[in-house]
């Protein structure tokens, strides 16, 4: 799979998750915390499954 599919798909359970939050109206700096600790996972997701591997020598 690509990395830019693995993105697209981070942001579009990081928007549920914040509109979800948004409507049980939990503080916003949580929301915020929330945000970027999922996006910052849905990076790291997206590298170590698209990252090549190096050959042997």
């Amino acid at each position: 799979m690509s990395f830019v599919l693995y993105l697209v798909g981070v942001l579009v359970v990081l928007g549920g998750l914040i509109y979800g939050a948004y409507l049980m109206n939990v503080p916003q700096q949580w929301i915020v915390v929330g945000a970027v600790v999922v996006a910052g996972l849905g990076i790291l997701s997206g590298v170590a499954h698209t990252r090549s591997r190096d050959k042997p020598q």
